[in-house]
């Protein structure tokens, strides 16, 4: 028993795979492409916060107070891992989020009196404005890419679809009788692939199908004239013969007694011609 199921056709299933693929890559290099410009836009904030806490730390040095802007010293708000950075007397950066998602830039130097001096910046609201542009850049791109993939699979889907059912026709065709008809001249084109092999081997086997048959209508029409000479011969032969030696029937007059049951020819030998009963009574025994 056949179960019942949803026909799509090949084209749907064609355009429906491009655009799940072309919907998967553009989301991971969209978001590849996004990681790396935060990245990049985060190292050249922290490399500015450094170059600015390391002018703040010259100017406290040669002036003994902080006389740079968002310096502070011994920051109570600083992140316990960059003040560790700094306790083993290295100068270092740190990034961290709030909770809104935006980032804080850290950084902090070691100084001479032993203090700390550190330095707190905001994500800058032009970078921020540049992902948020980047962002919607990449998600108009990946529509477009997935829309264009899908409908050139249409195309091709269709172009396929299209060879596949002529050649489903034509082969039809030939299982209805006609051997002449030929899969690849059906299918026509140019282009050489799987639906053009399928069409050759296609016709491969209607030829051999075809001289199949050809032999056998040969076979059997010799046998059918073996058969008939020696029959026609023997019947030649049997009326050659004198009328004493002929058998005791006359195959004339069994052909006419199965003709009609009233009409007999008189036997060799015999006299007179019967009629009525005993002309069919003689038939019967004859046949």
């Amino acid at each position: 028993m056949d179960r019942a199921g949803i026909r799509t056709g090949l084209r749907w299933k064609l355009s429906a795979a491009i655009a799940l693929v072309g919907t998967l890559v553009a989301i991971a290099l969209s978001l590849v492409v996004h990681n790396a410009a935060r990245v990049s836009m985060l190292d050249n904030a922290r490399d500015l916060a450094d170059e600015r806490v390391q002018i703040a730390q010259r100017n406290y040095e040669l002036s003994g107070r902080p006389n740079f802007p968002s310096i502070k010293i011994d920051d109570p708000n600083l992140p316990s891992a960059l003040h560790e950075k700094v306790q083993e007397g290295r100068r270092a950066t740190y990034v961290t989020d709030r909770p809104s998602g935006v980032p804080d830039i850290w950084a902090a130097v070691p100084l001479k009196d032993g203090h700390v001096m550190s330095l707190h910046t905001g994500f800058t609201d032009r970078s921020t404005d540049i992902l948020k542009d980047l962002d919607q850049a990449l998600v108009i791109g990946s529509i477009a890419a997935v829309l264009g993939g899908s409908a050139l699979g249409v195309l091709i889907g269709g172009q396929l679809s299209r060879r596949l059912r002529k050649a489903a026709a034509a082969a039809n065709q030939v299982a209805k009788g006609e051997t002449d008809v030929r899969v690849r001249d059906a299918i026509g084109g140019v282009v050489r692939d799987e639906t053009d092999d399928l069409a050759r081997a296609v016709d491969a086997m209607t030829d051999a199908l075809q001289q199949r048959l050809e032999a056998e209508r040969r076979v059997t029409a010799d046998i059918a004239h073996e058969l008939r000479t020696p029959v026609t011969g023997l019947l030649t032969a049997a009326e050659l013969l004198p009328p004493a030696a002929r058998p005791s029937w006359s195959w004339t007059g069994r052909r006419r007694c199965a003709r009609s049951s009233r009409t007999c020819w008189r036997w060799p030998g015999s006299t007179g011609r019967p009629s009525g009963p005993s002309c069919r009574t003689s038939c019967s025994a004859s046949s």
